[in-house]
């Protein structure tokens, strides 16, 4: 089954959601007013009325504090939701996490790898991810990792916010990963969509893959690196994550390894240092 019928972007307000806007200007994109993916009869009609074929799925609760007193809440659109969209039979691309690793490793993960979620977010996501593969066999779940773009809530905002009005802040080092432009992961999907646009091995390419930037930092460095190109003078501190405590572990380490989307769909994974100038370019 081709991707000739209509595309439908869920979570549409959120960073990648925007991002994939003016890529994709012939899909139809809902936000939580306009379609609730937690209610599955709403779902089914959305899709039955609109000829919908191919699900892109940007939906997520991600308040990774919050979700440890509001478990449920966050089960319910990182699983229950995802599971919805997976029953209608649509060809599915779903977006997932680094979260769902413990983040005790000292290597990129590969999609083969144990999973082992210690926050109640990681934990629902892990959920979503084992839905969609239990109700549909045309779905690809991508994980990806410290997402940031120009809009919305991130840490490249957060930082730029800091650094305008402070002489000096701390930054935790012992977390490791990559960031990850929303930007590129936009065109990432884009280029998956149009490649099965003429596949009919939807179903062999179904499985799970990592997609983030290339290279490794701390949150310190990339916290230093926008300092730097945007021009602010504010003193980054590097802090160990004990100095910082917050409600939801952390991974200290969700490197992802990135193989099997790169051999699988020939897709670009740049380097974080040039996707941050990228996405600071358009402020």
């Amino acid at each position: 089954m081709g991707l000739s019928g209509k595309i439908l972007v869920t979570g549409s307000n959120g960073q990648l959601g925007t991002e994939l806007k003016p890529l994709l200007p012939q899909a139809v994109f809902v936000d939580v007013d306009k379609l609730d993916i937690t209610d599955e009869t709403a779902v089914n009609d959305f899709v039955k009325q609109n000829g919908i074929e191919t699900i892109i799925n940007c939906a997520a609760y991600t308040a990774v504090d919050k979700a440890e007193d509001e478990e449920s809440k966050a089960y319910q659109i990182n699983a229950a939701g995802p599971a919805n969209l997976a029953k209608t039979g649509c060809n599915l691309i779903h977006i997932s996490t680094d979260y769902v690793f413990n983040g005790k490793g000292y290597k990129p993960y590969t999609t083969q790898d144990t999973t082992d979620p210690v926050s109640a977010y990681g934990r629902t996501k892990l959920e979503g991810e084992k839905a969609v593969l239990k109700y549909s066999k045309k779905a690809i779940i991508i994980r990806t990792a410290w997402l940031y773009s120009s809009h919305g809530s991130n840490f490249v905002l957060t930082m730029r916010k800091l650094g305008a009005s402070r002489a000096e802040i701390n930054v935790v080092s012992d977390q490791i990963g990559s960031p990850t432009f929303a930007g590129d992961l936009a065109e990432a999907i884009v280029q998956i969509v149009d490649q099965m646009k003429e596949d009919t091995n939807w179903e062999q390419k179904s499985g799970i893959y990592h997609f983030t930037n290339e290279g490794v930092c701390s949150w310190y460095d990339f916290a230093h690196e926008i300092m730097e190109l945007s021009g602010y003078s504010c003193k980054v501190n590097p802090i160990p994550t004990g100095e910082y405590p917050t409600k939801a572990a952390r991974p200290h380490y969700s490197v992802l390894d990135k193989g099997s989307i790169r051999e699988t769909f020939n897709v670009r994974t740049p380097y974080w240092r040039e996707s941050l100038k990228k996405c600071l370019n358009q402020f």
